[in-house]
């Protein structure tokens, strides 16, 4: 349990970095602001977007970082340069080193969503993969609460010295780590292979498990020998990996276009709206802290039901409950701007539910699936892949959403979203397969069609 503690402090660093922003936005751009003067809105607003941004290039930085120098180093790499940026906002309050650090959180988002998840899929035995997997999502949003709790109590220096030791700390014991066992075998140590694997299973040498795992390993690797070193052509001009990666695409995807992300910057507004209506006071740090508690409960179940329930259903529920909450949060706007008078209690409940399963299914089956359906060939490339498409989504949607509500009305935005949901939850009943305790084989067979698999018979029996 330490051991996967301890690959997981980087999520938590960058859950620290995006919740940064929340409590800091409102001191530094008050007349409190520590640089003397406060911050604009559009210095604040490319503080924020940026991020999102470059995380589309660092994807395929970090996933070839990966694979080059392995996972580990990959790791390394990432709390370091989250030490870097907490490092550059103790040294300088100039908003261009404000930029340069909020560019180099986009590096960290990158390597927490392509190597964090990548590590914990390659060095976890599979009746665990997925509850692990779900760290992602729970070390993020614990990262981010903190982020809000201490914003609200510490000082400005205070806070950024204290989000600093966290990537030192995970430098230093990290170093202990093993490499994964597949970057390993990729380049020929075997006998260190069999040391990570004998110490992370934490069993003897001669252990008939170690060695069934190991051939396994050699057994996948062997299968994609042969294939063309470009790897998205390999990927969308073979018919099994084409739909594994489709169904990896629309996993992310989903997760950006349930409303999520939209709601989060929309929830001032309504939670104003329900104050006026219930006497529900919040101040804007209490309403995040609010959204950030909801987050983190959704997380802890996923980790908590995934290996029991499996990433099918509970794509789907939450896809079901999503989208629901979207149209219901859609018809309450549409009511209050037709002079309607709708309970008060409705917005902030659909705002809590889609937050809700966001965290506890959208969020992490999305990185676990994309984990699941593909070898150590084509993992890293997939989750950039993924990760960057899904980068572009965010980042038009933090552009375009308020301008395009207050031209054609927020609640057709939030009826889009519970559109997209609701679709995603029926492309996952007739497409998606389930990957819990499944082998790559098994599940690619069940991606073929019946022709496919007749004529892979035919070619057997020959």
């Amino acid at each position: 349990m330490n051991l996967f503690l301890t690959v997981c402090i980087p999520l938590y660093g960058y859950g620290n970095c995006i919740g940064w922003m929340s409590p800091m936005t409102l001191l530094l751009q008050s007349e409190e602001s520590p640089k003397g003067v406060p911050l604009t809105d559009s210095e604040i607003s490319w503080m924020a977007s940026l991020p999102y941004l470059i995380c589309i290039p660092s994807t395929y930085l970090v996933a070839w970082w990966g694979d080059k120098f392995g996972r580990k180093n990959a790791l390394l790499f990432m709390s370091s340069i989250n030490a870097v940026i907490w490092t550059l906002k103790l040294c300088s309050m100039n908003i261009w080193v404000f930029v340069i650090a909020r560019v180099l959180v986009g590096v960290v988002m990158a390597a927490s969503c392509v190597t964090c998840p990548t590590y914990i899929k390659e060095i976890s035995e599979d009746n665990i993969r997925g509850a692990l997997g779900c760290w992602n999502a729970l070390f993020f949003t614990t990262g981010s609460l903190s982020a809000y709790i201490v914003g609200d109590l510490m000082s400005y220096r205070a806070i950024l010295i204290m989000f600093l030791v966290v990537p030192l700390v995970h430098c230093l014991i990290f170093l202990a780590m093993p490499e994964s066992p597949s970057y390993l075998i990729k380049n020929g140590k075997d006998e260190e292979a069999i040391k990570a694997l004998i110490w992370l299973r934490c069993r003897k040498g001669n252990d008939a498990a170690i060695k069934e795992e190991i051939d396994f390993i050699k057994k996948e690797q062997r299968n994609d020998e042969g294939k063309g070193e470009f790897l998205l052509k390999n990927i969308l001009t073979d018919k099994i990996l084409c739909r594994a990666f489709q169904i990896s695409l629309v996993a992310a995807l989903a997760r950006e276009l349930c409303g999520a992300v939209p709601v989060l910057n929309f929830a001032g507004d309504i939670f104003q709206l329900a104050s006026q209506m219930m006497g529900l006071v919040l101040t804007p740090n209490q309403q995040t802290m609010v959204l950030g508690v909801v987050q983190l409960c959704g997380a802890t179940m996923a980790s908590s039901i995934i290996e029991k329930c499996g990433r099918r259903p509970l794509l789907f529920i939450t896809c079901i409950i999503s989208g629901l909450s979207m149209c219901m949060l859609g018809t309450w706007f549409l009511l209050n701007e037709n002079n309607i008078s709708a309970p008060a209690w409705i917005p902030v409940l659909m705002l809590c539910l889609c937050i809700f399963c966001d965290a506890s299914g959208l969020m992490p089956i999305s990185v676990v699936i994309a984990g699941e359906v593909f070898s150590y060939k084509y993992r890293g490339t997939v989750l950039a892949t993924t990760m960057a498409i899904a980068s572009i989504a965010d980042f038009f949607q933090l552009l375009f959403f308020k301008p395009l509500a207050k031209t054609i009305g927020v609640y057709v935005a939030f009826y889009f979203f519970g559109a997209m949901c609701l679709s995603t939850a029926l492309y996952v009943i007739l497409v998606v397969p389930e990957t819990r305790n499944r082998q790559l084989e098994e599940i690619y067979d069940d991606l073929r069609t019946k022709k496919e698999k007749e004529k892979l018979e035919n070619q057997i029996e020959a």
